[in-house]
């Protein structure tokens, strides 16, 4: 992770799809680091008022950590999808996840090496030679079945539906997961991957370690200072070549993620009860941050920060006039997965650069 510099995750769930521009813009933004994660281009953005590591943190988070030695899957089994479909699984030396936060959590659990294909948001150096099947949730059936995968990992925002079926039609086991959206869905789905593979002990073992760390790096928290109030942080969707400019609400996915890093999310906390809406000088106003939160393609598309302030109303709210700005790698900051850690760690260690946490 870099500061002043893309998932989603995992992708955001694309279920609340418009039929106007504003349904449009809305799904663009649900998809958000899947959608635009290679096609946001823009150079290094100049510096801004940040802080936190540098180029130690940018490898880390190319790269997962995976669990010590590869577990030897206990196959078959049977297992009911998120969609209601019931699968078997028989084998597990071919597997095809997806979306790259299913990724993530097959590289970690040790499996890497049965993983024959990716999503193009599989963004960790340990992926990038597999050959990409899927394009934010644009699923290529034939390069799928091409590979001949033993199983394939999806999630209910992975489609289209026919590309689905015809994986299912031509005998691969498919297994549907539920996306994660908050911080408490990590050890969920951490578990549900494992059990499909056969793995459920490595599941649990990958699932304690990610929550001890996620409790670790909350622990470090440091109080507000002198009386402070809590800092209060908006996460905007940032996609310029798109002209793509959304404030996030109560279903934007990162609210559970500021909380944890003893933050308030301001779009949220202003009564914005969608998932995202359009950047407008009055919603910003009544937001109110003290910091903006944004993916690390998302402030280049802009222009870096010197751009982001151009925004109408960014540069009146207190994050603008500061130039208070935190960024995350689009690759991790809404997976909620073995990564996690580090993305809060981030997050707390630009919000409080004074007090050292979260290093």
């Amino acid at each position: 992770m870099r500061f002043s510099q893309d998932f989603a995750p995992p992708g955001r769930s694309a279920r609340r799809t418009g039929r106007g521009r504003t349904g449009v813009l809305t799904t663009a933004l649900a998809l958000a680091s899947v959608l635009l994660l290679s096609g946001c281009g823009g150079t290094e953005p100049p510096s801004a008022k940040t802080s936190g590591a540098g180029a130690s943190s940018a490898a880390d988070a190319d790269r997962i950590e995976p669990l010590t030695g590869t577990p030897a899957p206990k196959l078959p089994v049977t297992v009911t999808s998120a969609d209601g479909k019931r699968t078997t699984i028989t084998s597990a030396d071919r597997i095809v996840p997806l979306t790259g936060s299913l990724s993530e959590i097959v590289f970690t659990l040790g499996l890497g090496k049965q993983v024959v294909a990716r999503d193009i948001t599989a963004t960790f150096e340990q992926a990038e030679k597999l050959p990409v099947v899927t394009r934010a949730h644009d699923v290529s059936a034939e390069s799928v079945l091409s590979l001949k995968p033993t199983v394939v990992l999806a999630d209910t925002t992975t489609g289209p539906a026919e590309a689905i079926g015809q994986i299912r039609d031509a005998g691969i086991p498919l297994v549907v997961v539920e996306p994660a959206k908050e911080l408490a869905d990590v050890g969920r789905r951490i578990e549900t991957v494992a059990g499909a593979l056969g793995v459920p002990q490595a599941g649990a073992t990958l699932k304690q370690r990610t929550e001890d760390r996620i409790d670790a790096v909350r622990e470090s928290v440091p109080a507000p200072a002198g009386g402070a109030g809590k800092p209060r942080v908006a996460f905007l969707y940032l996609r310029g070549s798109a002209s793509v400019y959304l404030l996030g609400g109560r279903d934007s996915g990162a609210g559970s993620l500021l909380e944890a890093a003893g933050a308030v999310d301001a779009g949220k906390e202003s009564g914005l009860k969608k998932d995202f809406t359009a950047i407008t000088s009055e919603a910003l106003a009544k937001a109110a941050p003290d910091a903006i939160l944004v993916m690390t393609k998302g402030l280049e598309s802009v222009g870096g920060v010197d751009g982001l302030v151009k925004i109408p109303g960014v540069a009146e709210t207190p994050a603008g006039m500061d130039r208070r700005i935190v960024s995350v790698d689009d690759g991790v900051l809404l997976n909620y997965g073995p990564r996690t850690d580090r993305v809060l760690s981030e997050l707390v260690a630009q919000l409080y650069p004074e007090s050292g946490a979260g290093k």
